[in-house]
C-alpha cells in the first residue's frame, strides 16, 4: 500500500478501498476525484485542480461537456445496446457521419483503444494475404521501438518496455521493431515481401511525447506506396485535434491507409473506438471474422457524433495549436535548471526532468498536486502536459505559474 501520510481521512478511505479490493495494476497519484468540468477536476475534499492529463487525451472536449452529456442522457433513455445480431437506427447514421467527417469509405466500430489496434492488425494481415499474395502464416507487421499501442498479449509482443513483457510470454510472432523516426530503417524493413503493414504513432506519447522530424509522415507514405504496404496510423492519442490538426498526420497532408481512433472519440464519456479504411482494405473482412458485442452500440454512436461535432463547432484544433505554442513558450520562460527538454505539438507536450534524484518527476507531480495541478510521470523522468483543448490563454499562464512554483519546491527538496 502506497504511503498516504498527510492525506485527509476522506481521501484515505477511498484509496484504502481500492488498495484492498482492486488489482494493483496502477500506481495513481494519491488524489481521489469526484467531479470534473471543463479543464478542472475536484477531489473528495472539494479541492480544485487543473487537469493536465485529460484522461491520457480522452477528454479533449473538456470534462462533462454539456452537449456530449446531453446526447448520452437522451440516448441512454431510449436504447443502449442491440448487439450486431440486429441492425439499429444509429449505426448507419454514425458510419455515414464518419465517412463525411474523415473521408474513408468504411468504419469498423469497437470499444477500447487496444481493441481497435488489434482490429487494425487483423485487417492488415487479411489484406496482405488476399492482395499481396503473402505466404500463409508469414505476414509481418513493422512497428517502432518505444511504441505504446496497449497492453494485450499481441500488442505487448512488440513492446520494448520490459515492464510490458516480463513474465507475460510467450508472445505473438509476426512483428519487427525498427527505430522510430528512421526512414532508412523503414525502407530496409519494407523490402521483405511478407510485410503487410507499418504501424506507428504519429507522435510517441507514452515514450514521452517524442515528435518526429518534419517530413516523416510523407516519407512513410512514399515508402508504403513504393513497397505496397499499408500505412497504419495509431491516432488514438494524437488524433481528434490534440496536436493542432484533426489528425496528427494532417500536419503533412498525409492520408494513411488505416486510421485507428479512440479516447476522445467519446469525449471521455464511455468507451468508443474505431478503425477507418477504404473499401479495398476494409472489405477483406467477412461476416463472422471479427466483431464485438458492444461495438457500434447506439449509445456510443450517438455520443461519438456529439463529441466530434463539438470539436469542429468549438474550433478546438486551432485552439490546441495556439495554446500549445503558448504553453511551451511559458514553460521556457521559467528557465528552470530542472527542465532539460520541452517538446510537443499542439496540446500534447512533455518536459524531461534533469535531477540527481531518480524520483524527481514523481516528486514534482506531487508538488503540483498540492498546488492545484494534476499530471503524471512517464518513463521515470518525463511528465506529459496535455490539458483539455478548451483551455484559455489565462488558464495556461496560471497553470504554468503553478508548475513554476512546484519547480521551486523541487529545488528546496534537493538541498
Amino acid at each position: 500500500m502506497q504511503n498516504i501520510e498527510g492525506l485527509s481521512a476522506n481521501t484515505q478511505h477511498f484509496i484504502a478501498l481500492e488498495e484492498k479490493y482492486g488489482a494493483h495494476n496502477y500506481h495513481p497519484l494519491p488524489v481521489v476525484l469526484k467531479k470534473g468540468e471543463g479543464v478542472f477536476m475536484w477531489d473528495v475534499d472539494d479541492k480544485k485542480y487543473y487537469d493536465f492529463l485529460s484522461g491520457y487525451s480522452a477528454i479533449n472536449q473538456g470534462h462533462c461537456h454539456p452537449k456530449i452529456v446531453a446526447a448520452l442522457v437522451e440516448q441512454a433513455q431510449t436504447l443502449t445496446l442491440t448487439s450486431r445480431a440486429f441492425y439499429n437506427n444509429l449505426l448507419g447514421e454514425y458510419e455515414q457521419f464518419m465517412q463525411q467527417y474523415f473521408g474513408y469509405d468504411k468504419l469498423l466500430p469497437v470499444n477500447t483503444g487496444v481493441e481497435a489496434v488489434e482490429t487494425a492488425l487483423k485487417i492488415s494481415r487479411k489484406w496482405g494475404y488476399i492482395n499481396k499474395d503473402i505466404t500463409e502464416n508469414e505476414a509481418r507487421i513493422i512497428v517502432c521501438a518505444s511504441n505504446f499501442h496497449g497492453r494485450t498479449i499481441s500488442v505487448v509482443s512488440y513492446s520494448s518496455d520490459p515492464t510490458a513483457t516480463k513474465d507475460f510470454g510467450p508472445f505473438t510472432p509476426g512483428f519487427e521493431a525498427i527505430p522510430y523516426n528512421d526512414l532508412v530503417a523503414l525502407e530496409n524493413a519494407l523490402q521483405d515481401k511478407n510485410v503487410c503493414a507499418f504501424l506507428f504513432e504519429p507522435i510517441q506519447g507514452e515514450a514521452g511525447v517524442v515528435v518526429p522530424d518534419e517530413g516523416y509522415y510523407k516519407g512513410i507514405r512514399s515508402l508504403c506506396n513504393k513497397y505496397n504496404v499499408l500505412m497504419v496510423a495509431d491516432e488514438i492519442q494524437t488524433g481528434l485535434c490534440r496536436t493542432g490538426t484533426m489528425l496528427a498526420c494532417d500536419a503533412e497532408q498525409v492520408r494513411p491507409d488505416v486510421v485507428i481512433l479512440g479516447k476522445a472519440l467519446s469525449g471521455g464519456v464511455l468507451p468508443a473506438s474505431a478503425v477507418l479504411a477504404d473499401d479495398a482494405v476494409m472489405m477483406n473482412i467477412k461476416p463472422g471474422e471479427h466483431g464485438s458485442t458492444y461495438g457500434g452500440n447506439p449509445l456510443a454512436c450517438k455520443v461519438a457524433m456529439a463529441a466530434l461535432t463539438v470539436l469542429k463547432e468549438e474550433n478546438m484544433a486551432a485552439n490546441a495549436a495556439a495554446m500549445g505554442t503558448l504553453l511551451r513558450d511559458e514553460l521556457a520562460k521559467l528557465n528552470s535548471p530542472y527542465i532539460s527538454i520541452i517538446r510537443g505539438r499542439g496540446l500534447l507536450n512533455a518536459i524531461v526532468i534533469k535531477h540527481h534524484n531518480p524520483d524527481a518527476a514523481w516528486d514534482l507531480c506531487m508538488a503540483m498536486k498540492e498546488n492545484g495541478l494534476l499530471a503524471k510521470p512517464t518513463h521515470g523522468d518525463k511528465i506529459r502536459f496535455a490539458p483539455p483543448l478548451t483551455i484559455t490563454a489565462a488558464q495556461v499562464k496560471e497553470a504554468v505559474s503553478i508548475i513554476g512554483k512546484s519547480l521551486e519546491q523541487l529545488a528546496l527538496l534537493s538541498k
